[in-house]
């Protein structure tokens, strides 16, 4: 490669943070027992007095004194390490099954890409393997279609290690894949969002392995028929993240642009928005930070918040950004407390988002922080037992969140694995 010490296939990947699209539900919290009010003492009829006699006083029952109200327990927020991973991996792809297991298929391994998969059991706290992917790949895409399927998309790979048009499609009831249509273009690094139509829209990445091509054009992929159909370029070729809006279109922000030499990567400030319907993209506002390597995550008020990321080559970023698609501004918010970039952003079932790992310009990040959007600030969480980049992070159906793999801060790989409990 010409881009000296990045590994460009790896981060490309990591500049797409497929959210995901697949969240976890919000569970309601149970309301505080309230005691029953006492009915109010009716007093006794006063009877007529008797000359000789004085009137009796009606007796007065005292209410019952409410017993106090039972403290709910709780429970600080914690990291506990979980099962190792099959085959130590990073730039993997990570999808919450309709099951509740989580699928890990690809990535990079030791020596070279790979095409196992695995299943995490949330219950056991074990992988078990699945069926192998048709090829071998990295900075690929993963999105669970609406039939509980999931549909794996370009990344470098095959024989040759340069990104690739094919496609297969996982069926979690029989653990195997299977190929389906391939895509227009040669794509790693892209983005992948599943649209309200059931169809998934991908667009940008890089068609060489150097990263010199990064692409503008877009395509739809069709479950129904297992077809790709082109649709409209972005005005910006990019390798960036997406996000499903609440309105049902698409935004991108940010990324990679085409090189200005091997060296100085071209950080993007522009955004821009995908119409279903007319298939089309439209500008957006710009942000007010160009990046790249930084995470896109959708809020539960619909807002978009845009976390760290790079200005260029080593050169992280704490700042943090919010997008309103209503009024069509990007916000500041409160910067991070520690600058980084191919880190993970995770929605929790409370509306906060935990930001984990990355990398800073010394090495890599051992520390993780949350954020609470009602208050717009940060506030640091209980760092993870192992630092890493190029890791999966995802949200399960318990609250808990999936830490796994990536490379750790020795440079190797990460074949371990942990869980986030928020607490309650």
């Amino acid at each position: 490669m010409r881009t000296s010490n990045l590994r460009l296939p790896a981060a490309i990947a990591a500049a797409i943070l497929v959210a995901a699209c697949s969240a976890a539900a919000d569970p309601s919290p149970s309301p505080s027992q309230t005691p029953l009010a006492s009915p109010s003492a009716t007093p006794l009829a006063t009877p007529v007095a008797s000359p000789s006699l004085p009137a009796p006083t009606a007796a007065v029952t005292p209410s019952p004194t409410p017993p106090p109200p039972t403290a709910r327990p709780t429970t600080a927020p914690s990291w506990t390490t979980t099962g190792k991973m099959i085959v130590a991996r990073s730039s993997h792809t990570a999808t919450l099954l309709l099951s509740g297991a989580v699928l890990v298929a690809g990535g990079s391994g030791d020596s070279d890409m790979v095409d196992s998969a695995e299943l995490y059991d949330p219950a056991t706290g074990r992988w078990v393997a699945t069926g192998k992917m048709r090829e071998r790949r990295t900075g690929h895409t993963a999105t669970r279609l609406s039939d509980g399927k999931v549909l794996v998309a370009g990344g470098s790979g095959g024989e040759t290690g340069v990104p690739m048009t094919s496609a297969e499609v996982y069926d979690p009831a029989t653990g195997r894949w299977a190929a389906t249509g391939k895509m227009h273009a040669t794509r790693a690094g892209h983005s992948a969002t599943l649209l309200r139509d059931g169809k998934v829209l991908v667009a940008g990445g890089a068609i060489d392995l150097d990263g010199d091509n990064i692409l503008a054009s877009a395509e739809l992929y069709d479950p129904k028929t297992g077809s790709w159909t082109a649709t409209g370029s972005m005005s910006q070729a990019r390798s960036a993240p997406a996000v499903l809006l609440v309105d049902g279109r698409v935004l991108v922000a940010g990324g990679i642009g085409p090189f200005v030499n091997p060296v100085d990567l071209r950080s993007l400030a522009s955004s821009e928005r995908y119409d279903s319907v007319t298939g089309r993209w439209t500008a957006a506002a710009k942000m007010a930070q160009a990046r790249f390597g930084h995470t896109a995550t959708l809020l539960p008020d619909g807002q978009v918040l845009i976390t760290g990321g790079s200005a260029g080559f080593g050169k992280p970023l704490a700042s943090a950004e919010s997008y309103d698609p209503g009024s069509n501004r990007w916000s500041s918010t409160a910067d991070l407390t520690t600058a980084r970039y191919d880190h993970t952003a995770t929605l929790l079932a409370d509306g906060t988002v935990l930001v984990a790992g990355g990398r800073d310009g010394d090495g890599l990040v051992a520390t993780a922080e949350s954020y609470d959007p009602g208050e717009m600030t940060w506030s640091g969480a209980k760092p993870p037992a192992v630092p890493r980049e190029d890791h999966s992070a995802t949200p399960l159906s318990d609250g808990r969140t999936l830490v796994a793999g990536g490379r750790d801060g020795g440079g190797g790989l990460a074949g371990t694995a942990e869980l986030y409990d928020p607490g309650s």
